[in-house]
C-alpha cells in the first residue's frame, strides 16, 4: 500500500473537508435566519420562550453583568461563527436550543425524592423512575424569583417544570408561527419519536432537519455534580489554565427539555470554548477532528441520521463533565 503523504492530506482537506465546511456554513446561515424569525414570533405569543438571538452571551439575563459579557466576548472573538444555540450534528441535521425566559437565580437545594404523577396530572401507585446521571428534575423552587408566568398548569405539575408539557406548549406556538410568518413553503413540522420538536427547513443548499429544544440557560453557575478534572491528573495541569477554567465555568450550563419528566444537563458553551482552544500548544487536533468527521459522514456512518454524530466525536464520553474530563484525554491518545 502506498503511503499517505502530506500532499495527499492537503488535497483531501481542500477537496472534501473544506467543501463540506463551505456548504454547511451556507445552510447554517439560512437556517439561523429562519429559526430566528420563527422563535421571535413564538416569543411575541408567549414571553417564556425567547428568540435564539438571545441565547448564550446574548441572553437578556446578562444585561446587568457587562464585565462577564466582555470576558466571554474576548474569549470567543474570532472563534465562533455560529449562533451559540446551534449545533451541527450532521450536514443535514441540526440541534437548536430555544432559550427560556423567567427562570433566573438558580440555587442548590435538595429535591424531593419521589413523584407519583403522570403527564396528565393523574396519580400513580408507584413512583416515576428517577433521572439518570446526566438528567435531573427541575422544580420552581430551584429559582430565587421565577416569573409568575411559570406558575401555570400547562407547564408544571406539583411544583415541577415538566419538559414534556413545555414542549407541547412550544410546539403549538411554533405551528401557529410558521403560518403567521408566511414560512409554510420553507418550514414544515415532522413526525418525531420521543420528546422532541422536529422541523424540516428548506435552504438554498439542501433540506435540513432541525431539532428544536426549549432550554433553561443557567449563567455564571456551575453545578456541584459536574466536577472539573482534578489537578492531580498530570494531563490537565497546563490545559486549560486555572484562570481559563474559572472563566469557562462562568459560562454555566443548560437544562434541555429532551425527555418527558427529566431535564438533560448540557455544557455546550464550555465545550465550545475548550474545542476552539484545543490547539493552543501548536498541535493539529482540530484538523484531525475534521478529517475523522468527514470519514464518518462519507464512509462509516453515511446518511442523515447516523448512529454517530459530530457531537460524539467532540465529546466521546457524554456521561462525564460529568463528561468534559475525558475529552482532552481522548484527543491526546487518538488525534495528536
Amino acid at each position: 500500500m502506498s503511503s499517505f503523504t502530506d500532499e495527499d492530506l492537503d488535497h483531501y482537506l481542500q477537496n472534501q473537508v473544506d467543501l463540506r465546511h463551505r456548504q454547511v456554513a451556507k445552510s447554517v446561515e439560512d437556517v439561523q435566519k429562519i429559526i430566528k424569525d420563527l422563535t421571535a414570533e413564538v416569543s411575541s405569543k408567549d414571553a417564556r420562550f425567547q428568540s435564539i438571538a438571545n441565547s448564550g452571551v446574548h441572553n437578556t439575563s446578562l444585561k446587568d453583568q457587562p464585565a462577564l459579557v466582555a470576558k466571554w466576548a474576548a474569549l470567543l472573538r474570532g472563534r465562533c461563527a455560529y449562533n451559540p444555540a446551534l449545533q451541527v450534528l450532521t450536514p443535514t441535521l441540526y440541534l437548536i436550543s430555544v432559550p427560556l425566559r423567567g427562570l433566573m437565580g438558580c440555587k442548590q437545594r435538595r429535591a424531593r425524592q419521589w413523584r407519583y404523577y403522570t403527564l396528565s396530572g393523574s396519580r400513580l401507585l408507584s413512583p416515576v423512575r428517577e433521572p439518570e446521571k446526566v438528567y435531573q428534575w427541575l422544580e420552581l423552587e430551584s429559582f430565587i424569583n421565577p416569573s409568575q408566568e411559570w406558575h401555570d398548569a400547562h407547564m408544571t405539575i406539583e411544583g415541577d417544570i415538566v419538559p414534556a408539557k413545555v414542549l407541547n406548549v412550544f410546539k403549538e406556538h411554533l405551528e401557529t408561527s410558521i403560518k403567521t410568518c408566511g414560512l409554510t413553503n420553507k418550514v414544515s413540522m415532522l413526525e418525531s419519536v420521543g420528546s422532541v420538536v422536529l422541523v424540516a427547513v428548506e435552504t438554498s443548499e439542501a433540506q435540513i432537519e432541525v431539532e428544536l429544544v426549549p432550554t433553561v440557560e443557567l449563567m455564571n453557575y456551575w453545578p456541584k455534580r459536574a466536577r472539573w478534572p482534578s489537578l492531580a491528573l498530570r494531563l490537565f495541569r497546563r490545559w486549560p489554565s486555572a484562570e481559563r477554567a474559572r472563566c469557562i465555568k462562568s459560562f454555566g450550563f443548560n437544562l434541555m427539555a429532551t425527555s418527558n419528566y427529566h431535564w438533560l444537563l448540557s455544557f455546550s458553551r464550555a465545550e465550545q470554548v475548550l474545542i476552539s482552544n484545543i490547539d493552543e500548544d501548536g498541535g493539529c487536533r482540530k484538523k484531525c477532528y475534521r478529517v475523522v468527521r468527514q470519514l464518518k459522514e462519507d464512509v462509516w456512518c453515511p446518511g442523515s441520521k447516523p448512529v454517530i454524530t459530530a457531537y460524539h466525536l467532540q465529546v466521546p464520553d457524554s456521561s462525564s463533565f460529568i463528561y468534559i474530563s475525558s475529552y482532552h484525554s481522548y484527543t491526546q491518545k487518538h488525534v495528536t
